[in-house]
């Protein structure tokens, strides 16, 4: 015979784990000051200009 789960608990456990994936997403994305987010800005700019430059034209 196999184990006996109860079935409120894993759903609880479930929902419990997909809240704490969110809370780590939430953190990354809300969780970093104007200084940090305003450098990713400029990173993801000048990677983006550096492709623009590298394309061939045809």
């Amino acid at each position: 015979m196999g184990e006996l789960v109860s079935l409120n608990r894993a759903r609880k456990a479930k929902r419990r784990a997909e809240e704490a994936a969110q809370a780590v997403a939430n953190r990354t994305a809300y969780g970093r000051t104007k200084a940090e987010k305003q450098a990713e800005r400029q990173e993801r700019a000048r990677q983006e200009a550096v492709l623009d430059g590298a394309k061939r034209e045809e």
